[in-house]
């Protein structure tokens, strides 16, 4: 996989919204900076933060979080939601010969991974969560930048520079999204069905689903798409304690959960932990 160069960053500043440009210097991190010499520095593990100011107000996925989701990931679990994406996204750049893929609330960049190997090698693409813990690890894809930025905020990015965009149990700010795809791209949108992990649910300490989502995500993407394709995933779970262990601390819960309390609480309970995934995959096209 080609890594992203000047030519097909597609990157702006966050400051004043000049384009970024990518600079690798021996000895020191590499850098993006602009013509007005807003500058960021890549950290250790390769990613750029590029929230300035104050930030954002909302928590991001600690280390702990982090960890558990690409343990759980990574064993292949969700490995039928990945092969949804990955065919969508394959047929809709077909025959393009250097596809720009941007995955918005990135996570570990699991998915976004999977994607790209069923692209051609002179893919790019841009991850952007706001865990910096998560974007350590998307850091590592091949040909992917990765990015700290907050998905509610104007997204530092020019104007259809995408070909396809996924989305996957993150906030989806449709307005931003018909900004940065280019017209007819593919935009893919995961949500939890109703009965998402349901049966596990009291057990793991999992926050509750809201109600069908499916209308709402069609509202918050907004007049700039269509949608085309509603695809439903259902993928049984037959889970050990440590796997039911990651897979309750790496979602939202794991923001409160007592590491060592449900601990306690799934060794007692006997036998494999079975349970089952609900996933709803929403195409878009971007008029």
């Amino acid at each position: 996989m080609a890594q992203p160069t000047n030519l097909d960053l597609g990157l702006l500043c966050p400051v004043c919204r000049l384009e970024l440009r990518l600079r690798t210097r021996p000895g020191r991190p590499a850098q993006l900076s602009c013509a007005d010499l807003h500058a960021f520095d890549a950290a250790k593990q390769g990613y750029f933060n590029l929230l300035t100011g104050k930030g954002t107000a909302f928590r991001e996925d600690g280390s702990a979080m982090v960890a558990a989701r690409a343990a759980f990931l990574e064993a292949g679990h969700y490995g039928p939601l990945a092969e949804a994406l990955t065919e969508s996204v394959a047929a809709a750049v077909e025959g393009n010969s250097g596809p720009r893929i941007l995955d918005a609330g990135a996570g570990t960049g699991y998915y976004l991974g999977q994607v790209l190997h069923g692209l051609p090698e002179s893919a790019t693409a841009i991850a952007v969560d706001i865990s910096k813990f998560a974007m350590r690890r998307a850091a590592k894809l091949p040909g992917t930048l990765a990015l700290v930025w907050d998905l509610w905020r104007e997204l530092p990015m020019g104007d259809a520079s995408f070909d396809a965009l996924i989305n996957v149990f993150s906030p989806h700010n449709g307005q931003e999204f018909a900004r940065v795809l280019r017209p007819g791209g593919l935009a893919l949108v995961v949500t939890p069905l109703p009965d998402h992990l349901a049966d596990g649910a009291q057990l793991l300490g999992l926050l509750g689903i809201a109600g069908d989502k499916a209308a709402g995500v069609v509202a918050s993407m907004g007049e700039s798409f269509v949608l085309e394709k509603t695809r439903e995933i259902r993928v049984p779970l037959e889970l050990s304690p440590d796997q039911a262990f990651d897979l309750a601390m790496m979602g939202p819960a794991g923001h409160h959960l007592d590491p060592a309390v449900l601990r306690e609480r799934i060794e007692a309970h006997p036998g494999a932990i079975e349970l089952a995934a609900a996933f709803r995959v929403q195409e878009f096209r971007r008029r």
